[in-house]
């Protein structure tokens, strides 16, 4: 557990129980025994499932982030490059350089393992508010994205991710908009949940209600990752509220 607590960070708590728990503990094991190159055969798999950490952190988003992203990388039946250098990316900007090598490697054996959704996402719905799981919803997107185009298979993934993480079909087309300005007319009315004949009284209405919704505060317990991604969508609300404005002439 010490060279876990290495890769990742100090800060590890209700991650490390559970099925993420147990998810982490058996690529950590694989990943170890990769490096052994084939030594010690039997060594048996530590497993975390029975940890009792109850406290969050953002080395605990930063996992339950990339359970997730293993599940949704593979949706489209294949393991794309640009996939996988967009979440070693990530790792750089979570764990530092230094870190980042060996905990994509420990990564890379979550995406061959069987993830249980529901009871993950289950878990992950004990620990974190509705903000932090809108930012993880937020970067499945980018994620999905990152080969430059959204496959049916993985937005099909995220929308069950979503549904999983109590993330209503409203948040989850608000936040799909925010990736769709060149393909879809109609973005800014989905990002801030209003219809295209809304008046500017409700308009305005609901552009604060986004704002509160994705205002960074509301993720500060999840670490500057999730600050830094709700600070993003937060600017999407308002493009979206400026566009509508724009398009209807008012001043």
């Amino acid at each position: 557990m010490k060279r876990l607590f290495q890769i990742f960070g100090g800060g590890l708590g209700w991650s490390l129980g559970g099925p993420i728990g147990a998810i982490l503990g058996v690529a950590f094991a694989n990943s170890l025994h990769d490096r052994m190159d084939g030594k010690n055969t039997n060594r048996p798999q530590p497993s975390f499932a029975s940890h009792k950490g109850s406290s969050a952190s953002p080395s605990d988003f930063h996992i339950a982030l990339l359970v997730l992203a293993a599940r949704v990388i593979k949706a489209d039946g294949k393991v794309d490059q640009q996939e996988l250098d967009f979440v070693r990316a990530q790792f750089v900007s979570m764990f530092g350089r230094e870190r980042a090598n060996e905990s994509f490697q420990v990564f890379r054996k979550i995406v061959d393992q069987n993830i249980p959704i529901t009871k993950v996402c289950n878990q992950i719905n004990g620990f974190t508010n509705h903000s932090t799981r809108l930012q993880l919803l937020h970067f499945l997107f980018k994620l999905g994205l990152a080969d430059g185009h959204l496959h049916q298979n993985e937005i099909e993934e995220i929308r069950r991710i979503a549904r999983n993480l109590r993330i209503s079909p409203y948040d989850f087309e608000s936040i799909r908009a925010m990736f769709a300005k060149e393909t879809d007319t109609d973005w800014a009315y989905k990002v801030l949940e209003v219809n295209t004949n809304a008046s500017e009284s409700e308009v305005k209405k609901a552009y604060r209600k986004m704002a509160l919704k994705f205002h960074p505060d509301r993720t500060i317990d999840a670490g500057p990752e999730a600050q830094e991604s709700a600070k993003e969508t937060f600017l999407n609300a308002q493009k979206a509220y400026e566009h509508i404005r724009t398009i209807k002439g008012w001043s």
